[in-house]
């Protein structure tokens, strides 16, 4: 059974920064790619940022130069660096972790970004 927990998010001011962690449990195989999702209240879930196995990251345009998106393939664990936070970074954020055979999502972590 794959879980993915995260972990990392809060409180904090604009201008602030955080940093969100992934870490999956149990076994996954074949990992396609790693990312970031985001949903705010009353808007549809958004892809934040995403890194391939092979190939170049992606970011939103909304979070080019502030996020950094980094993965810790040892130990099934993706990373997300937010610095300089505003007030339209607040949502709740989600890890996937996608395989060919199977899409996995974590619980997701609320991240308020308060002026």
């Amino acid at each position: 059974q794959v879980q993915l927990v995260e972990s990392g998010g809060g409180l904090v001011q604009p201008g602030e920064s955080l940093r969100l962690s992934c870490a999956a449990s149990g076994s996954i195989f074949s990992i396609v790619a790693m990312a970031w999702y985001r949903q705010a209240p009353g808007k549809q879930r958004e892809l934040v940022a995403s890194i391939p196995r092979r190939g170049s990251t992606n970011y939103a345009d909304s979070v080019k130069g502030r996020f950094t998106i980094s993965t810790d393939t040892a130990k099934n664990t993706v990373y997300l660096q937010m610095n300089s936070l505003k007030p339209e970074d607040t949502a709740v954020y989600y890890c996937n972790i996608q395989t060919p055979w199977a899409n996995y999502w974590g619980q997701g972590t609320q991240v308020t970004v308060y002026s």
